[in-house]
């Protein structure tokens, strides 16, 4: 009785080998990137105290709440999570291992990320991103270099048409000053609201400007604005970021209404957002969290970040044609015969020291089944040895791609003409 097989879990995808040129492409291009501004590579784990998240993302966020993939390790009854986000950690990590001590820190780190939301393009249960951190930096310099660095990586990676939008939460007290004024509003609009609007309406009210529901745009859009509660250092923060970006040369949009997901943001948010990616349009978000390290156990300190999905930048390289071709071997090296078969063995590694991509058929077969699977591997070339190749030490090359006769040669001309890739 033959049994059902197993698929991947939903939301979580395979990068298959067709599609992984196009990951390492990205992350090749991420790393130099990055290198070039100094940033320094972090890794942690993937699985973190559930306490975490709770006291950093907020307790009463769509994430912990609803998003989160938690469970008890049976050994020590420990709560714990897979990671939904990657600042939390490293900001623990960082306090950990008195990285901050005496010295700011630029950082950086990728990998899987996992939130329980429903799978749609763009948006997935395991899902990937870089993120950069720039801990103990005070002012909007910092702010600025992230907003720039942005803008080098889409040049970097040919993606256009991303856009920018900028607004800034404020200080504590001012955001205390404004949620006052908000909640007044949206009690006045109760019965407009929706029920997670409504619950967050005493839990987190500015979440509700967050809000996707279609129903709830005129709310939002009538909502007071934030500007009115700024305190002078912080709208003189505002200005000076604004300044900076615009002589960077970079454009962006104001928007009032741009509050970002997660409770430990202050001052600075930032989205860009593509009109390629339907309902997903945020492609790289972040902003300054200024309280998140003292939140966690460690001295005040300033610090600001961003994090970039790397699904997401696929999806438009791929609709804008910048993504690599699958990468095909140079060769595909068929033989038969025992002497053939010793022989291919080591124009193969000879070739490789050349730098060379091939491959070796292995399987066996005859010269018929085996062409076929040269052609079928993308080659540009087959390499044929056979008894007659064997005895005289020379190689049997045919184009595969190419209009072309077949010659027979010495592998140091075969060499030559598979690295004129041109």
């Amino acid at each position: 009785m033959r049994t059902t097989p197993i698929q991947a879990v939903r939301g979580m995808n395979d990068i298959l080998p067709d599609d992984a040129p196009r990951w390492a492409f990205v992350e090749r291009t991420l790393r130099e990137w990055l290198d070039g501004y100094g940033y320094r590579e972090i890794r942690m784990p993937i699985v973190e105290h559930t306490e975490l998240f709770v006291r950093s993302i907020g307790e009463v966020t769509d994430i912990v709440e609803k998003e989160m993939y938690t469970f008890v390790d049976e050994l020590n009854g420990e709560r714990l999570t897979l990671r939904p986000e990657g600042t939390a950690s490293c900001v623990r990590a960082a306090l950990q291992h008195n990285l901050l001590y005496g010295t700011p820190q630029r950082l950086y780190y990728g990998g899987p990320m996992f939130r329980h939301e429903r799978p749609q393009k763009g948006r997935y249960r395991q899902f990937h991103q870089i993120g950069v951190e720039a801990l103990g930096f005070a002012g909007p310099d910092v702010d600025a270099e992230h907003i720039v660095m942005c803008a080098r990586l889409w040049r970097m990676l040919g993606v256009d048409g991303l856009k920018l939008e900028l607004n800034t939460l404020g200080s504590p007290q001012a955001r205390v000053r404004y949620r006052a004024r908000l909640v007044a509003y949206l009690e006045r609009r109760y019965a407009e609201l929706d029920e997670d609007s409504r619950r967050r309406l005493s839990t987190n009210p500015l979440r509700v400007l967050d809000s996707k529901n279609p129903a709830l745009r005129g709310v939002i859009a009538e909502a007071p604005e934030f500007g009115e509660d700024l305190d002078d250092d912080s709208r003189a923060h505002f200005d000076r970021l604004q300044a900076l970006v615009s002589a960077s040369g970079v454009g962006f949009t104001l928007n009032p209404r741009l509050v970002r997901g997660l409770d430990y943001y202050n001052l600075t948010v930032t989205e860009w957002t593509s009109d390629r990616l339907g309902a997903q349009a945020t492609v790289c978000a972040g902003g300054r969290y200024d309280g998140l390290i003292e939140q966690l156990g460690g001295k005040p300190q300033p610090a600001c970040g961003f994090a970039l999905g790397i699904e997401r930048l696929i999806l438009l390289l791929e609709q804008g044609g910048g993504a690599p071709a699958a990468a095909f071997p140079d060769a595909y090296l068929v033989h038969q015969g025992e002497a053939a078969d010793r022989l291919a063995w080591q124009v193969c590694e000879q070739l490789r020291d050349h730098g060379l991509k091939v491959v070796l058929h292995c399987g066996g077969g005859g010269f018929k089944a085996q062409m076929k699977k040269a052609d079928a591997s993308g080659a540009r070339y087959a390499l044929i040895i056979g008894d007659d190749e064997a005895a005289d030490g020379r190689l049997a090359l045919k184009p595969l791609r190419q209009a072309g006769e077949q010659q027979r040669l010495a592998l140091e001309q075969v060499a030559q003409i598979l690295a004129a890739r041109d």
